[in-house]
């Protein structure tokens, strides 16, 4: 398996003593900093970073030809993006003062110990990622049309909230900081994961798996896979899904669902950058861009204790929350035609006429499934239809206006069984109007539209009763 370049840009490693680059360089390549460069002669530095764009720098201060402080000085005036770290076995405070108001990014004595160098290397990789990614957010915002709208095609919108998460999407998407996707079932966010790996520039595959269900031994194993011999009945190693998912993204949905153990293991991996198959105690390194999904509110599951603090502030480096269909009620008519037109071809049908009203139908419901259950309620309806004009029975049985079709209405009330039943004490007109609102509220799943139609009057009127109710 080929490791990435990591960083994306290379460190370059400038000291006079050959014996003190190949201990640096070493470190650095055994803690997965593979991408550097090593020079010796301080005369060649400024030439290298002209030649190429470089992530930080480890200088040493005591060199011949050009000393650390000259060096410092010109990189801070002519490459003022580049981190600084200072290399040297001066002990003293005074020069480590002088270094920082030059401007070097932070102050290392040698002998170098190795915790120490990791640390500072991997403050001044995250310091310029998060450059990286607060220009490319600038950019974005202030920039209103999509760098590749192509990559979006798979997603029909026309709501400015959509929009707007878009240019965002796009400003994240060639980092290599986990996703935290957040929305209702039935939104799209696999479909958001898909084009974040599809802008990502990752020559490796999309790999999605569902969380939901799988308990720890089982998400160890499909994830991280199992040596032979890690339990009965493994007679051959198998690689898990971050091997299938090698230069490419791991999509984990439902991530809300994961027990507390595999917690603990994927925030490792998101750590750590490694993890260990069933039945092995030797790390292996994972080379796999992680997003996650929920449909559910991470903040409640935290405050009962059934999700890691630590787990949720990594995962939310970046979060995305799509905002379900009601508050996007401008798309209907975009996704109307797109799963009518869908659902005819599969059925083989032609596309009927689609009465006047429907639409306005449509825009009066919740949808609590969302865009899927948008989907499913159109091609129910092509699947029932006969003729030329689209029926909206179907439609109005879904949400709970009619029985649905081939279903025997409900009995109405005989002349001898009363509509309402009364208490002993009968309730004011004030009091029976505000008994009948709640009702057909509750009736409704709280949709004032479909409310109103129960009533017999208007959404306005209905809106108007409920706000004098609330005074």
């Amino acid at each position: 398996m080929n490791l990435p370049l990591n960083p994306p840009r290379p460190i370059l490693i400038v000291d006079d003593e050959a014996s003190i680059l190949l201990a640096i360089d070493t470190t650095l390549q055994i803690a997965g900093l593979n991408h550097t460069i090593t020079c010796q002669d301080s005369r060649e530095v400024m030439r290298i970073l002209a030649d190429a764009p470089i992530e930080l720098m480890l200088l040493d201060l005591n060199m011949p030809h050009v000393d650390g402080h000259r060096l410092l000085d010109a990189i801070c005036r002519e490459y003022p993006n580049i981190p600084v770290i200072i290399v040297t076995g001066a002990l003293d405070v005074e020069t480590a003062v002088r270094c920082i108001k030059a401007g070097a990014f932070d102050y290392i004595v040698k002998p170098v110990e190795a915790d120490r160098l990791i640390t500072a290397v991997n403050r001044a990789a995250a310091f310029q990622e998060l450059r990286r990614e607060n220009l490319s957010l600038r950019r974005h915002i202030l920039k209103k049309e999509l760098e590749q709208p192509e990559a979006f095609a798979s997603i029909i919108t026309q709501n400015e909230k959509m929009l707007n998460l878009f240019r965002y999407v796009e400003s994240i998407a060639t980092t290599a900081q986990p996703v935290l996707i957040e929305g209702e079932t039935g939104v799209g966010k696999e479909l958001i994961a898909r084009t974040i790996h599809r802008l990502s520039g990752l020559k490796g595959k999309f790999i999605a798996v569902n969380a939901a269900g799988l308990d720890d031994t089982v998400f160890s194993d499909t994830l991280f896979g199992h040596v032979k011999g890690a339990f009965t009945g493994a007679d051959l190693p198998r690689g898990g899904l971050i091997e299938q998912a090698d230069g490419g993204t791991l999509f984990l949905d439902e991530i809300g669902d994961l027990p507390q153990a595999s917690q603990v293991k994927l925030l490792r991996l998101l750590q750590e950058n490694e993890y260990f198959a069933l039945g092995s105690d030797e790390p292996r390194l994972a080379n796999t861009r992680i997003i996650t999904a929920t449909n559910q509110q991470l903040s409640e599951l935290l405050r009962e204790g059934r999700f890691r603090k630590d787990l949720n502030y990594r995962l939310q480096t970046h979060r995305i929350v799509i905002p379900p269909l009601r508050e996007r009620l401008d798309d209907i008519p975009l996704l109307f035609d797109h799963f009518l037109a869908r659902s005819a071809k599969q059925l083989k049908k032609a596309s009927p006429t689609v009465p006047r009203d429907l639409l306005r139908l449509l825009g009066g419901y919740s949808y609590p499934g969302n865009i899927r259950e948008l989907e499913a309620m159109i091609f129910d309806a092509v699947s029932r239809h006969r003729g030329e004009t689209l029926s909206s029975d179907s439609f109005m049985a879904h949400m709970g206006n009619l029985p649905a079709p081939g279903e025997a209405p409900q009995s109405p009330p005989s002349d001898s069984e009363p509509m309402l039943r009364f208490t002993h004490r009968l309730p004011t007109l004030k009091e029976a109007n505000q008994l009948l609102i709640e009702e057909a509220m509750r009736r409704s799943d709280g949709n004032q539209s479909r409310a109103a139609r129960l009533l017999g009057i208007s959404q306005q009127a209905l809106s108007k009763r409920l706000k004098n109710r609330t005074n």
